[in-house]
């Protein structure tokens, strides 16, 4: 098994999370992820979920023309992202539907199996 080092080309099912990190597509991975139609990418985050802003997730928005919703996996416990990280994805016209991590990572897989226009941001759980 392969480490992620910096992404991942192309979408792929999460097939395990937990010990800080993630399992996918014969890899592992320490840290948080942002899964996107682009590929799955390292997400160093340093603030807690509450306290991410816009600028934390670039990446997604950036992608807006090829996602329909992001899921966004705020750890261990359930947390709204701030009202201009909301007010953000309003604007780029991408749904955001913040749950813990192992939640969001089971609705992208079959969100992804569908074959819909998803993301993930998933932060690392223990």
């Amino acid at each position: 098994m392969t480490t992620l080092e910096g992404s991942y080309p192309y979408q792929a099912p999460i097939d395990a999370y937990g010990n800080g990190g993630f399992r996918f597509a014969d890899m592992s991975h320490k840290g948080s992820l942002l899964c996107l139609p682009s590929g799955i990418k390292a997400w160093r985050t340093a603030a807690g979920p509450a306290e991410l802003t816009a600028d934390d997730f670039a990446a997604v928005i950036a992608e807006a023309g090829a996602v329909g919703v992001l899921l966004f996996g705020t750890g261990a416990t359930h947390v709204m992202p701030s009202a201009d990280v909301r007010a953000a994805f309003a604007q780029a016209g991408i749904g955001i539907e913040p749950m813990t991590t192992g939640s969001a990572a089971r609705t992208y897989n079959i969100m992804l199996g569908e074959r819909r226009k998803v993301a993930a941001a998933l932060i690392a759980v223990d």
